[in-house]
């Protein structure tokens, strides 16, 4: 009897353990192997991973652009979130502290006096275009009327003084030494005939000093957003040749990346010419 007991629980633990064996073999593992493959794993890693994120400072209308060409960024795995700034320093800042992966603003000269000034080691990525620098009045309808003694508002950033100053100039209302170049000051002019009052002004805020003074030179961003039209309503304007090409900018570390590169080549696309041509009417100029 004892022998008999004995011989079907035997005969029970081997269909157990037979059946066990089935079930893993039907799973295609062992006990010792529960690891997916590694092409397995890798082909799931990438079906699943994340858009790449791009943080982008901008300002108007450079944000406006930037949206225009996130959709198709999201199409190639690059989402894209533009942060608005309306002045002109914490952009670089906030790129350098890598708050942002990227800024698309300002023009080289900008970016080579910002580098200089603050130690950043920021690096332009590519050209998108330019923004004709303009002169606007609220009381002049046009340069012959400029009376002896005028006020005259430019912006107090450097090289945007310096860019002002040098369209005065072309004007025939100042002479500056001849080779103050873009980073001109007031110090530099030998010669103002109409003995204009220059103020010097930040740039976001010249747009309200039209009631203030006889003429103002604006940013074309900061004109746009006062609703002028820098082909329309602006004195005079800088030739659409200007070298002021507004750049996007990175750092060292990230320019070369595959998210970056994307952003450029959609920045220079068919698409952003036709966008900037049709929406800015000549006052933004493609240099692609």
């Amino acid at each position: 009897m004892k022998k008999w007991t004995f011989s079907l629980l035997t005969l029970a633990l081997v269909l157990v353990l037979a059946a066990c064996g089935n079930n893993n073999a039907k799973n295609g593992n062992t006990a010792a192997d529960n690891t997916p493959a590694a092409g397995n794993n890798a082909a799931n890693t990438e079906t699943s991973s994340e858009p790449v994120k791009l943080v982008v400072g901008a300002t108007v209308p450079h944000a406006d652009i930037l949206k225009f060409i996130a959709p198709t960024l999201k199409e190639q795995g690059v989402e894209l979130e533009v942060r608005e700034f309306t002045d002109y320093v914490q952009p670089n800042v906030q790129l350098y502290e890598k708050q942002l992966d990227a800024n698309y603003f300002q023009h080289q000269p900008y970016l080579d006096e910002q580098n200089a000034q603050n130690n950043f080691d920021l690096v332009p990525v590519v050209g998108v275009h330019v923004e004709p620098f303009g002169a606007y009045s609220k009381k002049l309808k046009s340069v012959d009327e400029i009376q002896d003694g005028a006020k005259v508002a430019i912006p107090n950033d450097p090289t945007n003084g310096g860019r002002a100053l040098l369209l005065l100039e072309k004007q025939g209302l100042i002479k500056l030494k001849e080779d103050a170049g873009i980073t001109a000051t007031k110090s530099d002019i030998t010669e103002n005939p109409k003995n204009l009052e220059i103020i010097e002004v930040d740039a976001a805020m010249l747009p309200r000093q039209l009631e203030e003074v006889d003429l103002a030179l604006i940013n074309t961003n900061y004109a746009l957003e006062a609703d002028l039209n820098p082909t329309k309503d602006a004195l005079f304007i800088e030739d659409k040749d200007s070298p002021y090409t507004n750049i996007l900018v990175a750092r060292p570390d990230n320019k070369d990346s595959d998210a970056i590169q994307k952003l450029a080549k959609a920045l220079t696309s068919d698409e952003v010419r036709t966008f900037i041509n049709d929406t800015y009417n000549g006052a933004l100029v493609p240099v692609f």
